[in-house]
């Protein structure tokens, strides 16, 4: 697909930013589509000194805010009476220490990609009840949808980061007990997750803090699916190993990649955190531009990164 003139797409921004969309505010303060000034990364300590779990930080290239996920143990897999043939066998899996995103990837994180000539816009600019939901600033604190896996990596790779692995994804929303949701056993609700159509479209990122992980973490459970790094193998936690898993190496049944906590339009059932999904991811053998080399993309999936230091 050819590159947008990252001038011309400013200019396109700027004329559309003044429509009529209606934004709800957000919970947290986040980075405008094109910050002036670099944002300083507040909280980083020296690279020997030990952090705490759920201790935040501030990626310098996008303003993401980031949550330590620290070294440890977890069961993944499914652990409760709705499990899932390809939830299982549930396992112990140890987990290094990392840094995930605390919400997901937003319009306006992804403009400064785009605009940077490295990433290429969403594949449509409406979402499910906005038609200028990329192109207004009103929506630049709501998570960016319509992009392939694909999209999501080369956004990770930019901003210094990288998309999760299906088990760091899991460890992050579950941390180390059974919890059914991020936040625990109660059932889901309107103040826990957008779900199940009750806003039928994208909520701004970080909307529901009663809804966060044992980390901190927000937005797991509902808004968007979130591609994580593996193929999809309905098989794979059979034969993963104990540690760090990688997931497998190639996929089954094509060029699927798993994608993650369910969407708006996802009833409590999907949004269960261990849940898999999965979407087309591309064939880059493909011809370039082509929907085989492209992969699924939806106004329901979007992503967030992870980063090891």
């Amino acid at each position: 697909m050819k590159k947008l003139i990252p001038f011309l797409f400013v200019v396109a921004l700027a004329l559309q930013a003044c429509g009529t969309g209606n934004a709800a505010p957000t919970a947290i303060n986040l980075p405008t589509a094109v910050p002036t000034v670099a944002v300083a990364n507040a909280t980083a300590k020296p690279s020997n000194q030990e952090f705490d779990p759920g201790e935040e930080r501030v990626a310098e290239i996008d303003g993401m805010p980031q949550v330590y996920i620290p070294a440890g143990s977890f069961r993944m897999g499914g652990v409760d009476s709705k499990a899932q043939p390809d939830e299982g066998p549930d396992h112990n899996v140890t987990m290094k220490a990392f840094w995930m995103d605390r919400v997901e990837v937003t319009n306006g994180m992804y403009k400064l990609c785009v605009n940077a000539g490295v990433c290429e816009p969403p594949r449509t600019f409406q979402s499910a009840t906005h038609a200028d939901y990329f192109s207004n600033a009103a929506y630049d604190n709501y998570p960016v949808v319509n992009v392939g896996w694909g999209d999501a990596k080369t956004y990770c790779e930019w901003a210094g980061r990288r998309l999760p692995t299906e088990a760091e994804w899991e460890y992050a929303a579950r941390g180390s007990d059974y919890r059914t949701w991020p936040w625990g056993e109660e059932r889901p609700d309107s103040s826990r997750a957008n779900y199940n159509f009750l806003v039928a479209d994208t909520s701004p990122v970080g909307q529901y803090p009663s809804g966060a992980s044992p980390f901190g973490v927000l937005d797991m459970s509902g808004n968007v699916w979130e591609w994580v790094a593996d193929y999809y193998d309905p098989g794979y936690y059979a034969v993963a190993g104990g540690t760090n898993p990688p997931g497998p190496q190639k996929a089954k049944n094509g060029f699927r990649r798993v994608i993650r906590g369910g969407s708006w339009k996802d009833g409590e059932f999907d949004i269960r955190l261990a849940n898999r999904g999965f979407a087309e991811g591309p064939d880059f053998e493909a011809s370039t531009g082509s929907d085989a080399y492209l992969g699924e993309s939806g106004n329901h999936i979007g992503f967030r990164c992870v980063t090891d230091n």
